[in-house]
């Protein structure tokens, strides 16, 4: 048997920290042509129960039933993005009275800046004369890289249907390969973490979809509700964009502010609109996040949060969207695998799965309602603490 060396703990950090430095540089210089495949791998796992119902029960041969997988997919975007067109064709319509209600919203806030600050409207616009002085020469850039953003989406448009029709074409192909690189008594660990990831991104993602379903027609129904206009539009657009968690709700939020703003000239609406979305999320992060997305993957917050902004600086939006089922899937893995057991406990979430209130005992829509509690004593004969744990049922 070979002998194995045992690196020093300093040698094994700068390893680490060398892989993990080189692996992060890697996705940012080439996020163009990861982030689709990674993109299309999420989309294949979820696809991949409809083209098995197209193979297995429809009798579809195996091209042709994961070619029917993705334009079915296709389609249901291309719904999506066909009805935002006509919410977007009233804004257009709409224009001159949007400019108007600009105008006087500048109006009143200019009166405002003079009977407050004593700046008169001449002194206001020579202020903003100076600061957009360079104004041209960043709209042109502003253009340029609005053209290329526009043209890498159009080109992704056109990669990730044909990435994800692959993945599913050589589904099979690319899980020998995998089988290949492990040795054969370790075949029993590797099917076990295939099965746990496609469930958990499966689940993870069929929860997102139905919370993205939920959270625009609540959103929808209270802006309708309060007298917002593009009410609809603006429900869709909140659904779409809570799909990137903490972060896209946000967005959602100021869009729904300005659209009240454009639109009236009665400030109240505003209100409306921060009750609206208070209330929602609410609603959300209290119901339909415990029962529908965070029973299918846990992760703690602070994992949740520092990976959306690292998938932000590495891949932008995509990255943002990528971030939570890639932290699932390293989950996953690290769990099964011995030495990196430690980093699984990491990622995941062990708090208390029920609370006390005013003597309430309230679950917290978990599925495992017992909780570990570690303690440290001191063995009196070797002089070291020694934790221990104890089980509790809440």
């Amino acid at each position: 048997m070979a002998n194995i060396t045992q690196l020093p703990f300093n040698a094994k950090l700068a390893y680490t920290l060398l892989s993990l430095s080189l692996l992060l540089g890697i996705t940012y210089v080439a996020q163009d042509i990861i982030m689709p495949v990674l993109l299309a791998m999420l989309f294949a796992i979820l696809l991949r129960p409809v083209s098995r119902f197209l193979n297995s029960k429809l009798k579809f041969p195996h091209v042709i039933a994961s070619i029917t997988a993705v334009i079915l997919m296709a389609l249901l975007i291309l719904g999506i993005f066909i009805m935002l067109s006509y919410q977007i064709a009233d804004i257009v319509n709409d224009w001159d009275k949007i400019k108007r209600n600009c105008t006087i919203h500048l109006a009143n806030l200019q009166n405002y800046l003079h009977d407050t600050f004593n700046l008169s409207k001449g002194e206001q616009q020579k202020m903003i004369d100076d600061a957009t002085k360079d104004s041209m020469e960043t709209g042109k850039s502003i253009v340029g890289s609005t053209l290329m953003s526009f043209s890498d989406i159009v080109l992704n448009l056109i990669l990730i249907p044909v990435y994800t029709f692959l993945f599913l074409l050589y589904r099979t192909h690319f899980l020998r390969f995998l089988a290949k690189l492990v040795p054969n008594d370790k075949r029993d660990v590797l099917e076990d973490i295939l099965v746990r990831i496609k469930g958990s991104v499966q689940s993870y993602i069929v929860g997102l979809m139905i919370e993205m379903v939920l959270v625009s027609v609540l959103t929808g129904a209270g802006y309708m509700i309060i007298g917002l206009e593009y009410a609809i539009l603006l429900g869709i657009l909140t659904g779409l964009l809570n799909l990137i968690p903490y972060i896209g709700i946000t967005i959602a939020g100021v869009l729904a502010v300005v659209a009240s703003i454009t639109t009236n000239t009665d400030f109240s609406l505003v209100i409306g609109v921060i009750t609206v979305n208070v209330v929602v999320q609410l609603i959300d992060n209290n119901l339909l996040v415990p029962l529908i997305v965070s029973s299918k993957v846990e992760i703690n917050a602070f994992i949740s949060i520092v990976g959306i902004i690292i998938g932000g600086a590495l891949g932008g939006i995509s990255g943002m969207f990528l971030a939570i089922p890639l932290i699932a899937i390293l989950k996953v893995v690290f769990d099964r695998l011995k030495p990196l057991e430690p980093w699984g406990y990491l990622f995941g979430d062990d708090l208390p799965k029920s609370y006390s209130w005013h003597r309430l005992r309230l679950p917290r829509f978990s599925h495992d309602n017992n909780e570990t509690t570690l303690t440290m004593e001191t063995d009196p004969k070797k002089a070291k603490p020694i934790f221990t744990e104890t089980t509790t049922n809440l």
